[in-house]
């Protein structure tokens, strides 16, 4: 199964969303839901040379599901953000070919679906399709979802999500990193956590 760390918030989104009955409106019509970038976080670590640990972020993330349960997600690729402004520069040139967003897609069949209470919360598997760099990798993970209120879902990893660099097709661009930075190792395998937080839509 293809991975990569760029798609845990759009995998994320997809558990989120197919946990749970969209709020419905006064006639009756479904809303959706959309990703509340300011309370979220994504964050992936990486060892070098073996004993330096590090850990990293994705700054941009946007997602919206419809009514109808059709789900879109796209997470900015030039966000990434790993405190050191070359590698950051690196890391979009080399590992992302500078492309601009990974996205996903995926189907819910919300009519099936059991909403959760205030303060309700549940642990989920989902599945979706990620496409990066031309690539379809299908995604599976496991999270843990409650919800906040009536219009806030919280979505937390259960526990670390570790993903491989040779699944998601990227090692070339690891090796450059490697060579120009001079290092010994970079590990090709990295552990993800993220907390997402939806908002129901209007």
């Amino acid at each position: 199964m293809r991975k990569f760390i760029a798609t845990v918030a759009a995998a994320a989104l997809v558990a989120a969303l197919g946990v749970l009955a969209s709020p419905t409106l006064a006639d009756g019509h479904a809303k959706g839901w959309v990703l509340d970038p300011e309370l979220s976080n994504i964050s992936f670590g990486s060892i070098k040379n073996d004993y330096v640990g590090e850990s990293h972020t994705f700054g941009k993330t946007s997602g919206t599901v419809t009514g109808d349960g059709m789900v879109t997600i796209a997470l900015g690729l030039g966000s990434v953000q790993t405190n050191i402004d070359i590698r950051n520069e690196r890391m979009r040139e080399f590992v992302f070919n500078n492309a601009p967003n990974a996205t996903i897609t995926a189907a819910i069949d919300m009519a099936a679906l059991n909403a959760l209470p205030v303060g309700g919360s549940t642990n989920i598997e989902t599945e979706g399709t990620l496409t990066l760099l031309g690539v379809e990798n299908e995604l599976e993970a496991s999270f843990f979802v409650m919800r906040l209120s009536e219009t806030q879902v919280l979505v937390d990893s259960n526990g670390m999500v570790m993903l491989s660099t040779e699944d998601a097709e990227i090692d070339a661009g690891i090796d450059t990193l490697q060579e120009l930075a001079g290092l010994d190792s970079i590990t090709r395998v990295s552990p993800v956590s993220l907390r997402l937080v939806f908002n129901a839509g209007s």
